[in-house]
């Protein structure tokens, strides 16, 4: 994995969390990815140091503003996919796993396009 897409990863899983549960740990972050603590200890801290995230006195992973703006690309991405890939009849589980993989990856111009393609084709 590159360590951007890593670190996107990582800003998706704490917004997707976020969202269920307001409050976020590393430890909340090592159970859903099932990577150990000291991996994700050490992400957090390249986060940190990035400016993507900041962490409360409590221990609390809050997002930054421009954390924030790539977990939500991110999720879009995520979320678009997965509907496209469906759509083709990919199964549920194989749709999320390459939509999580594509995501990182696919370049602005044709996630764009594949919206619009989505997007027209609503039922």
């Amino acid at each position: 994995m590159r360590s951007n897409e890593s670190a996107e990863m990582y800003l998706e899983t704490i917004l997707l969390l976020t969202e269920r549960t307001s409050k976020v740990r590393a430890i909340d972050i090592a159970h859903e990815t099932g990577y150990s603590k000291p991996s994700v200890s050490r992400a957090m801290k390249l986060l940190k140091e990035g400016e993507r995230i900041r962490i409360d006195d409590d221990g609390y992973i809050l997002l930054t503003e421009q954390g924030r703006l790539i977990a939500t690309k991110i999720v879009e991405r995520h979320r678009c996919l997965t509907e496209f890939l469906r759509l083709l009849g990919v199964s549920e589980d194989v749709a999320s796993e390459d939509a999580c993989r594509m995501e990182h990856i696919i370049s602005d111009l044709t996630f764009e396009k594949m919206k619009d393609f989505l997007n027209q084709n609503k039922q």
